[in-house]
């Protein structure tokens, strides 16, 4: 039977004191954004790694022309050193006139790699249909190929995909939002009822009542001064400010290709038995009452008593603590040496019972 590599990972123990977060590590100002930019150009200079397409001597004629060439009617270039290409990159916020950024260039043709080429000047356009940056330069390739006179090739990564540091130079800047208006809006990377609840109060009670108001799960609402320059030492301050976000949701994230287990802490076990091949699992739940002093003011308390159990052929037995979780299970489990596989099926099947308080995601 194939080794299985397993991690079991409990995200956080349960009894972990939560810790305090940052406002700028968790959310982002609304509107200060990257933009997405793409262009399409020639790649030049291979080593007889190019392409000969229809749309690349096109492009290729195109260029001759701007530069004032005319090549004669019915000659057809016979060029295997020119490569067509999409170039794409991430416009960040507030980038200025002058500016240089990354850019990534693919081959949309035959070529056989891009090794050694050199990018001729490309406009990069938005969304919009402007341009906002103009590209050229030399690639750097990180993957490799080589083909043998008998027809044998040897490819490392991608040799049709390379990279240009400051590639880019940016000659249009995009509006931004970010000076309008009397509001900033943050918008939380994992919306949450209850963090954008404590989020908000946060701000309060450090900038006073009133000063933001959770919209929704994920945007909070402040009040911000419309003077750019003390805007941004608003900012400065706010998103500094730390407070304790909720805990996130009861999760099981599953790979199944990896046989990686990932167990969120509020995960938790309802009464159920299951059977899995020559494995038994039983999670009991009984409920105890707990009363109170005979001369004192409290009330009867109903409390939950759970305990399971898990066996084998071996007949070995695993019993569980009041208050069962998956970390016991998954404790009992591999102390029988059961595999990955067998955990799998058992967590699946507790969660078609609603067994499991929890969503169990398999990826």
């Amino acid at each position: 039977m194939k080794n299985w590599l397993v991690l079991i990972f409990i995200a956080t123990l349960v009894n972990s004191v939560a810790e305090a977060a940052r406002i700028k590590d968790i959310s982002e100002v609304a509107g200060v954004r990257s933009n997405q930019l793409v262009g399409y150009g020639l790649v030049v200079g291979l080593a007889g790694t190019g392409e000969n397409t229809p749309f690349t001597d096109q492009s290729f004629y195109s260029m001759l022309k701007n530069f004032g060439i005319q090549l004669p009617s019915g000659i057809k270039l016979k060029t295997k050193n020119i490569a067509a290409v999409a170039v794409s990159a991430d416009l960040p916020p507030f980038s200025k006139q002058g500016q240089k950024i990354d850019i990534t260039v693919s081959s949309i043709g035959s070529a056989k790699s891009l090794h050694g080429g050199t990018l001729v000047q490309t406009f990069m356009k938005g969304l919009d249909g402007k341009t906002y940056a103009v590209a050229q330069g030399n690639l750097i390739v990180g993957g490799f190929s080589a083909e043998g006179a008998d027809g044998s090739k040897i490819v490392g990564n991608t040799p049709t995909v390379g990279r240009i540091v400051n590639g880019a130079m940016v000659e249009q800047e995009v509006p931004s939002p970010f000076g309008h208006g009397s509001y900033i809006n943050f918008n939380l990377f994992e919306s949450d009822f209850t963090t954008a609840q404590r989020m908000s109060d946060s701000i309060n009670n450090f900038l006073g009542p009133n000063t933001a108001a959770a919209l929704d799960a994920t945007s909070i609402r402040v009040r911000a001064p419309r003077d750019l320059s003390q805007r941004v030492a608003f900012l400065s301050t706010v998103e500094n400010l730390e407070f304790v976000p909720a805990n996130a949701a009861a999760k099981i994230i599953v790979n199944s290709r990896t046989g990686t287990i990932v167990i969120g802490k509020n995960v938790r076990l309802r009464s159920a038995a299951i059977t899995h091949g020559t494995m038994t699992v039983i999670i009991n739940e009984n409920l105890k009452v707990n009363q109170p002093g005979v001369f004192s003011s409290g009330a009867s308390v109903v409390v939950p008593d759970s305990d399971g159990s898990m066996a084998e052929e071996n007949g070995r037995m695993f019993h569980f603590k009041p208050g069962v979780t998956l970390d016991n299970l998954v404790r009992a489990v591999n102390g029988v040496g059961a595999a990955p596989s067998d955990l799998m099926a058992i967590l699946q099947a507790l969660k078609q019972a609603s067994a499991i308080d929890g969503q169990l995601i398999v990826i």
